[in-house]
């Protein structure tokens, strides 16, 4: 049976409790029966009413008992007429003059299988009764397991079965509902106890004890609504009756202690003193369980049952009294289902123990739904009292997040001025430093020389100062250019070399030959980086035009891929000429040292080798 059929399952329950069928005209009962019971070795025969209780007429003995009830008919029926009992057994056969009508379990081997838990409908073909009838009914009754006969109800096949159907709604069917809805809200409350995790308790995972205890009496009470069901147990005799009982036991503690929960009382001293006498008690009622079953002693059940009526009401009491007084919402309907509760046990305890009446079910199956009702409504409110902080903490989240992103945007705003003004700042020292070192240089050199007696004047001439005031212009000339370089191309900044000294070379009668591929782009090599290597170029161009006395200069560029770099990509430049050389050790080491320095800040390799006729400045990138 699906959830969306609880709903009209109950309703149906509710209209068969109110306008419950009645036996119609031609429906008759038997309720009189001459029974032979053979328990403990003795046989007894007398006239009884039905139902007979085997347990209550025979205490602590098993056997069996034939029942024989004679009724005789005005009209004898051509159509099919039906049989009806509430509750048989433990094992039985039916007879109908001589015609066996029905046979469920072993007579003989006692303890097996149990058909007495749910209402049985026999049919009775056309044909077999008569006049006068004779019924015969033989059973097989275990210590314990409620086993005896209830009155006959027989009539036309509809209204037996009416009656039947009625029956089995409420201990076949109702058995079913309840067991299953008791097993999915203990899923789902041991599922929120292992996936609800709270870590705000000394920093450590702890998990709410008001779900695991939901789950374990939900569980345990599916499992003793369900034990109905079950007519082959798959345990032997007694603990397969012990197990019920058990379970019931069990579903008391835990619905107790989740009682405490929903009070908030885990921490009281008086929740330490329950729990130690909810685990004594366990202990006893699985001792009186098994006293009462296995040694035939009735009483011991009703002992348990009476503690544990005992308990649960002195505790549904204090509940009851602590809810009235302005309790939260989930704690009045937990008290209100205990109330009920209360109410219907004490009903089932009277009927079962003080008061036994054969057939009857316990009622307590279906007030227990309550609880689980009160267990959902407690978790819709904590998920909605949760999601309700979810939202306060999520708009906390958002007005914060909001505040610190606009003072980041504040703070990157102001990094970004910083960082322009800074760039700026930069620019411009680089350009007071490339003016300072190089046109600066340049034209202080042409100051000097006109500056000099007329000795130095007429030794360096016109062609000396004209030639320094070239470079000056030149460098002026690369440092702009130097502005635009893009970063990691050198062979960009060669041709950019070649345009400007190109026409000085050829003025100069200096023949260039051009051995430059196109490159690859280092991307380790930024604007800076490529201002420093065309300082580095400039100067060893510069060094031709001025000193070497060179008819030919070659610039070289290659990418390669030699073995000692185990496969990258190097780059190498080399400014060859055919001047008249210098002593590379003894030479000015002015323009040397800042060559080796600007090459040692680039990460480059500088290597000038010189003697007459060949002299060659080379630049390394890794």
């Amino acid at each position: 049976m699906t959830i969306a059929r609880l709903g009209p399952f109950f309703a149906a329950l509710l209209m068969g409790l109110v306008f419950a069928p009645q036996v119609q005209a031609r429906t008759v009962e038997l309720t009189q029966a001459q029974v032979t019971a053979t328990a403990g070795g003795a046989t007894t025969t007398q006239v009884v009413q039905l139902p007979y209780h085997w347990d209550l007429y025979n205490k602590g003995h098993r056997g069996e008992a034939v029942f024989e009830l004679s009724f005789n008919l005005a009209d004898v029926p051509v159509e099919p007429w039906g049989l009806y009992l509430s509750r048989l057994g433990n094992a039985y056969e039916i007879w109908l003059n001589g015609t066996m009508l029905q046979r469920q379990g072993d007579l003989v081997h006692y303890n097996g299988a149990d058909y007495s838990q749910v209402p049985r409908y026999v049919a009775i073909p056309p044909g077999v009764l008569r006049a006068s009838n004779q019924f015969r009914v033989h059973i097989r009754a275990d210590v314990g397991r409620r086993g005896g006969l209830a009155k006959l109800v027989l009539g036309p096949q509809d209204e037996a079965q009416s009656a039947y159907v009625q029956g089995y709604l409420w201990r076949g069917t109702g058995s079913v509902v309840v067991a299953v809805f008791s097993l999915l809200v203990g899923l789902i409350a041991l599922s929120l106890w292992v996936t609800q995790v709270d870590v705000t308790h000394s920093g450590r995972a702890r998990r709410d004890p008001l779900y695991l205890f939901a789950a374990l009496a939900e569980l345990c009470w599916a499992f003793g609504v369900g034990y109905a069901l079950i007519e082959d147990p798959p345990l032997p005799w007694p603990w397969w009756g012990v197990l019920p009982i058990v379970a019931s036991s069990a579903w008391m503690c835990n619905m107790l202690l989740f009682c405490v929960e929903v009070a908030d009382w885990g921490q009281t001293v008086a929740a330490q003193w329950l729990r130690r006498w909810l685990g004594l008690f366990m202990v006893g009622s699985v001792s009186l369980a098994y006293w009462a079953l296995a040694g035939g002693q009735p009483l011991a059940l009703t002992i348990s049952y009476a503690l544990s009526g005992v308990t649960a009401l002195t505790f549904s009491g204090v509940f009851i009294w602590h809810a009235a007084r302005r309790a939260p919402m989930g704690h009045r309907m937990v008290a209100a289902a205990i109330f009920l509760n209360a109410l219907v046990g004490l009903r089932d305890l009277y009927v079962y123990r003080i008061h036994p009446s054969f057939g009857e079910i316990t009622w307590i199956r279906y007030s227990s739904l309550l609880f689980g009702l009160s267990l959902g409504y407690i978790v819709l409110q904590r998920f909605r009292t949760a999601s309700a902080q979810v939202r306060d903490l999520m708009a906390t989240l958002a007005a914060r997040f909001a505040q610190k992103e606009a003072e980041l945007g504040a703070s990157y705003n102001k990094l970004e001025k910083l960082a322009r003004e800074q760039e700026r700042t930069s620019e411009r020292t680089r350009i007071l430093r490339d003016m300072h070192d190089g046109v600066g240089s340049h034209i202080s050199s042409a100051i000097r020389q006109l500056q000099s007696d007329r000795e130095v004047s007429r030794r360096a001439g016109r062609v000396e100062v004209l030639r320094t005031l070239r470079d000056a212009l030149d460098q002026l000339k690369l440092s702009i250019d130097a502005m635009n370089l893009p970063p990691g191309d050198i062979t960009a900044l060669l041709a950019n070399l070649r345009y400007r000294l190109g026409p000085r070379l050829a003025a100069s009668g200096i023949e260039l030959q051009w051995d430059v591929d196109l490159l690859p782009l280092l991307a380790h090599l930024d604007a800076n980086a490529m201002r420093q290597l065309q300082f580095m170029l400039f100067e060893a161009l510069s060094n031709v035009l001025q000193h070497a006395q060179a008819k030919t200069l070659r610039i070289e560029a290659h990418a390669e891929l030699p073995v000692e770099t185990g496969g990258a990509q190097v780059v190498r430049v080399r400014v060859a000429d055919d001047g008249v050389g210098f002593d590379v050790p003894s030479a000015s080491r002015k323009g040397q040292a800042s060559m080796y320095e600007r090459a040692t800040a680039i990460g480059a390799q500088l290597q000038i080798s010189s003697q007459p006729g060949r002299t060659v400045v080379e630049i390394r990138f890794g």
